[in-house]
């Protein structure tokens, strides 16, 4: 039988595995979402949906897995951090809904201008979800006060600057993400167009990247001891350089995913620089993974769901993709591509 202490890091792996996956799936389509509120050819942005639709339902499942996990493996920091969080969370699921609505049902709007209209509305709402993200991890790492385990702010601590930055930069990731996603599945001018796009939302990302790290380690001097360590800093600086020289040279290769996997990389990457930040702490600045996890049988139970869950989650994705992978081509109708 696993230790108290064993489960508890077991959890946190299956809880940081579930955001994590979500992060880099769900994040990509939403990327895409958001720059179709940018492109002016219905053709293009018909063939931008067709490379989403087949699986943007699928990524979504691990927002649920994590959310579920939080609840029932960290219940503590759940109480806590609900409270603090309300109006992002609220504003993102709203957001979802009109994304997932706009995107099902765009091609049923009775004209061109209102079909226009509803690609609006699903950039804006990816745009939204992805701001929402940023803002609660912001909010996370910024610190959400509490006392003997009951939230005790007063509602407002994610409208910080941090917060409010660290949604911004989560927007352009996604975008950065969306922009990598079609360099690879698409063809013509819509390719072209997108490796432009990418390779300058690369530059930006990887520019605000620079200022989150910096920043956060200016919030808390822990944060700061454990960013500034060589053990982490080194590593993680030779895989950095490392991950963007492939993205580079992806552009010149004939497997026009790499750039994808690159900036993939670079999100993982800042994902363990996160969590190497905060650990052991789930709800800083003192509430610890130990102190809010559920009682051993419930991690138990919960593990075993996982265990189960997640490899099946990951077989549908693969075969989802597996199944849709091929060019989209713009120029021709894209009703019944050839995926």
């Amino acid at each position: 039988m696993f230790s108290t202490d064993w489960l508890t890091l077991l959890s946190a792996a299956a809880l940081g595995f579930s955001v994590l996956n979500y992060v880099l799936l769900d994040g990509t389509d939403l990327g895409v979402g958001i720059l179709m509120g940018f492109t002016r050819c219905s053709k293009h942005r018909r063939a931008m949906a067709v490379t989403i639709l087949p699986i943007w339902d699928a990524n979504e499942t691990w927002l649920v897995l994590g959310g579920g996990g939080l609840l029932a493996l960290f219940p503590l920091a759940y109480a806590i951090l609900l409270p603090a969080l309300y109006a992002p969370f609220v504003l993102m699921f709203l957001a979802l809904i009109v994304r997932a609505v706009a995107l099902e049902f765009r091609d049923h709007a009775p004209s061109d201008g209102i079909k226009r209209a509803v690609d609006v509305l699903l950039s804006s709402g990816s745009a939204v979800v992805g701001g929402c993200q940023g803002i609660v991890l912001g909010t996370l790492v910024q610190g959400v006060p509490n006392h003997d385990g009951q939230y005790s702010g007063d509602g407002w601590e994610w409208t910080g600057m941090f917060p409010l930055y660290c949604g911004a930069v989560l927007i352009v990731g996604y975008t950065w993400l969306g922009g990598c996603w079609l360099y690879w599945r698409t063809l013509g001018d819509l390719q072209l167009r997108s490796q432009k796009q990418t390779r300058l939302l690369g530059f930006v990302t990887v520019v605000l990247l620079l200022v989150l790290v910096g920043w956060t380690a200016a919030l808390d001097v822990r944060y700061a001891d454990r960013l500034s360590d060589q053990m982490v800093w080194l590593p993680a600086s030779t895989l950095s350089i490392a991950l963007l020289i492939g993205f580079a040279l992806g552009f010149k290769s004939r497997r026009e995913y790499l750039p994808l996997f690159a900036a993939l990389g670079i999100f993982v990457l800042a994902f363990a620089l996160m969590i190497t930040a905060l650990f052991p702490l789930i709800v800083p600045p003192q509430l610890t993974l130990q102190a809010a996890a559920s009682s051993p049988s419930t991690q138990l139970f919960m593990l075993v769901g996982f265990a189960f869950l997640i490899p099946v989650t990951l077989v549908y994705n693969t075969y989802g993709f597996r199944v849709f992978s091929g060019k989209v081509d713009p120029v021709v109708d894209p009703s019944s591509p050839n995926l």
